[in-house]
C-alpha cells in the first residue's frame, strides 16, 4: 500500500545565486499582502588570505539526500517555533567565486521578530546540521576543506 509522501524541497542550485534571482524572489513576494517583515541573509565567498594564499573560489559538495532530509525536519522546527508566513532556502554547489551569493535565506512574516529570529536560526542550523562540505581553492592552485563557524 502506497503512503502519501511529503515531497522534500530541494534547495541546491548550480553555481552562485544570481542577486536578479534573489531580487526576483522579493519582487515576487509584492502581492502577499498579509507579510510585515521579511529577513534576508546572503552568504557570500569571502577572499580570505589563509598563510600566503588567496582563496579564489569554494567548491561545494553535499551529501544531497541527507542535507534534504535534514533540512526538512529544520523546516518544520523552524514553522513550528516561529510564525512564519513563508521561508526559502537556496545553498550552492558547485564552484562559487569570492564575492559571489552562495547561501541565500529568506523568511517572511506579519512581524519582524519572527522574520528575523526565525532567519538567524535557520542559517546557524545549516551550517552546524547539514552534510554540505566547502573547498577553499587558492590561487597558487591548491586547496583546503573549510571548517563551518
Amino acid at each position: 500500500m502506497l503512503m502519501n509522501q511529503k515531497k522534500v524541497k530541494n534547495i541546491f542550485v548550480q553555481g552562485a545565486i544570481s542577486p536578479f534571482f534573489i531580487a526576483e524572489s522579493i519582487r515576487q513576494h509584492s502581492t502577499k499582502t498579509n507579510i510585515g517583515a521579511h529577513s534576508i541573509f546572503l552568504g557570500q565567498v569571502r577572499n580570505d588570505l589563509i598563510d600566503t594564499k588567496k582563496v579564489m573560489a569554494i567548491e561545494y559538495t553535499a551529501y544531497e539526500s541527507m542535507a534534504l532530509d535534514q533540512m526538512d525536519l529544520i523546516r518544520e522546527d523552524i514553522f513550528e517555533k516561529y510564525a512564519l508566513t513563508c521561508m526559502h532556502i537556496y545553498h550552492s554547489l558547485g564552484s562559487v567565486k569570492a564575492g559571489e551569493i552562495c547561501l541565500f535565506v529568506f523568511t517572511s512574516a506579519k512581524h519582524r521578530k519572527a522574520a528575523i529570529n526565525a532567519c538567524e536560526e535557520v542559517v546557524e542550523r545549516i551550517k552546524k546540521e547539514l552534510p554540505i562540505w566547502g573547498k577553499e581553492l587558492f590561487d597558487d592552485h591548491g586547496y583546503q576543506w573549510k571548517e563551518n563557524g
